[in-house]
């Protein structure tokens, strides 16, 4: 299952990069399950998608919980939870 992924504001900042297209393994199936796989790169990944740390998702452009299922194909999106503009 491929999809992308979007970095915004800090996030992008952080990571170096403004998004990608990966393909996780077969047990990330939701938003929540993609930012703790996400978490699990280590380093400034780890800090950025830390538990407790504000981080809002979207996935095809609709606000999105932990919970939210992705798809093949999905675009999801994470950022702060105040982007300036």
């Amino acid at each position: 299952m491929s999809i992308k992924v979007l970095y915004f504001a800090g996030l992008r900042e952080a990571l170096g990069s403004s998004g990608e297209t990966i393909v996780p393994p077969s047990g990330v199936a939701t938003a929540g399950q993609l930012r703790g796989w996400l978490r699990e790169r280590g380093g400034v990944w780890a800090d950025q998608f830390a538990d407790g740390r504000a981080v809002r998702v979207s996935v095809d452009h609709q606000m999105a919980e932990a919970s939210t299922p992705i798809r093949a194909g999905a675009e999801v999106a994470f950022f702060p939870p105040v982007t300036g503009g």
